[in-house]
């Protein structure tokens, strides 16, 4: 009976892990348009700029609505 459950749970195993292969070929064939569109555009970023300094750079030389109202 030991043997027998050896060769299930192996089987089991092999069967699993074919699955999961399946699956992920099965998903990059049907997104591949949109994955290579992605994996385009993260390859052509610039990782050492980060969008929301920017903006916070640009958002520091502009007067808020409260500039108005401070008294000098």
């Amino acid at each position: 009976m030991g043997r027998s459950s050896k060769a299930s749970a192996l089987k089991s195993t092999a069967v699993l892990a074919g699955a999961l292969a399946f699956s992920w070929f099965a998903i990059e064939l049907a997104f591949k348009p949109w994955l290579d569109k992605a994996r385009a555009a993260m390859a052509k970023s610039d990782p050492s700029r980060d969008p929301d300094d920017a903006d916070d750079d640009n958002n520091a030389t502009k007067k808020s609505p409260d500039d108005a109202f401070a008294s000098d």
